[in-house]
């Protein structure tokens, strides 16, 4: 089958149907005019758009849609807690919920399959003068409609954002470290259709530099000009609404690999699965893991923290930071995270037990340390001036868990772990 004949298919199975494009419609129809009505009674200046994928007509199917309402308050209102406003607004709404940020935002459940997400946001005409990032969003909305006319560019960037989200690209979140749906829809616009934009990738050999609007005189202006902090991910792409502003700084060089690899793989083998969520089978790799006679462990950590990116985050650092300890005792020839949204992930390892483990000890000239080290630890001996004792590892890796848990419960805590169980 030709690559084109693929991609028509996937966009056939990744466009919303129109009977789920008329429900949000409807709701996002009534819903506005009450929140119109609310504003006027209470006399509070905000201007009230949607944006995100649903206002700039790249929305791709899912089970879920959020759709993102912006309250955009005017100047008057720029001392004020436009979160607290908001929430005023949004007094007597069913089914509304506090999202907790660097600025609060709230999240409606309008059905079983639809969110609305009211955003405060102040009304800015200036970028430097945005207090969030979100101020942003009306000029990225404004900025995405008026350049991208054409159906075969909108076409191609819900392809793109399906292959993203696909193999874990998709998201800026920072247990995601990926490419942003805005990020995503100015990438395609600059290089003109999916196929050319992950062909650019598959090639890259150096850090990316793209500044659509030529806002900078040259890439060695541009990073001479952003913060050196923004300047790190692997793709630098200048917001052609704000040119301090790199839009793809979250982009981790993990998760650029991994992205770079899967462009790789679909152009050496253009198939559908290349936009299929990969499922991990975790029947599958115990049974392998048990054949070639390692140890298998699936655990699951939970967070009191906000559910989302917060959430996320924690548990993924938790995890890492597991993986460290775990690796002290055992060699790890499997891993996996899986974080579902919620204040829950799960994760599992496949390892192989090592024999001993070499512990460093203190200098020899450090005779108090010395001392205490001797007596804690058997088969002590010297290399270079410092001790050293070896330990044999008889305890299996579910052992160890149950132990080291015991051991850092202050630790697991005050990473804002709740809870970790082996399942």
């Amino acid at each position: 089958m030709r690559t084109s004949e693929i991609l028509n298919q996937i966009l056939e199975k990744i466009s919303p149907e129109k009977n789920e494009l008329k429900t949000i419609d409807k709701s996002l129809k009534k819903f506005l005019d009450e929140i119109e009505k609310r504003k006027k009674k209470l006399k509070i200046n905000a201007e009230i758009f949607v944006g995100g994928s649903y206002a700039k007509k790249t929305l791709i199917k899912k089970d879920k849609y959020d759709i993102d309402i912006f309250l955009r308050f005017g100047k008057e209102h720029r001392n004020e807690n436009i979160s607290e406003l908001s929430k005023k607004i949004l007094k007597g709404v069913e089914g509304v919920s506090r999202v907790h940020g660097s600025r609060d935002y709230f999240r409606i459940k309008i059905k079983e399959n639809l969110f609305f997400e009211i955003v405060p946001v102040i009304k800015v005409k200036n970028p430097k003068m945005a207090e969030n990032i979100t101020d942003l969003s009306y000029s990225h909305v404004k900025y995405i409609n008026k350049k991208i006319k054409s159906e075969k560019i909108l076409k191609d960037i819900r392809i793109t954002k399906a292959f993203c989200y696909a193999n874990e690209c998709y998201g800026a979140e920072s247990y995601i470290k990926g490419f942003s749906g805005y990020g995503l829809e100015l990438l395609i616009y600059y290089y003109g259709s999916f196929l050319k934009f992950v062909e650019s990738i598959a090639k890259s050999k150096k850090k990316i530099i793209i500044d659509i609007e030529k806002q900078h005189k040259s890439r060695k202006v541009i990073m001479m000009d952003i913060n050196e902090s923004k300047l790190q991910s692997p793709i630098i792409l200048i917001d052609p609404t704000y040119k301090q502003r790199n839009v793809l700084a979250a982009l981790s060089e993990k998760t650029f690999e991994r992205f770079k690899k899967n462009c790789k793989k679909f152009l050496r083998n253009p198939s559908a699965k290349s936009f299929e969520v990969k499922k991990t089978d975790l029947e599958k790799i115990k049974k392998n893991a048990e054949r070639k006679k390692y140890e298998f462990i699936l655990l699951e950590s939970k967070t009191s923290r906000q559910e989302g990116d917060i959430a996320g985050s924690k548990l993924l650092k938790f995890f890492n930071h597991l993986e460290k300890e775990t690796e002290r005792n055992f060699e790890i020839k499997n891993k996996g995270f899986e974080y579902n949204g919620k204040n829950f992930a799960e994760c599992f390892f496949v390892v192989k037990k090592k024999k001993e483990i070499l512990i460093k000890g203190p200098f020899i000239k450090d005779k108090t340390n010395v001392k205490k080290f001797k007596a804690k630890h058997k088969n002590v001996f010297e290399k270079k001036g410092k001790l050293y004792s070896k330990k044999k590892i008889d305890f299996n890796v579910k052992e160890f868990i149950e132990e080291w848990k015991k051991k850092n419960k202050k630790k697991i805590k005050d990473m804002g772990v709740s809870g970790l169980k082996i399942i």
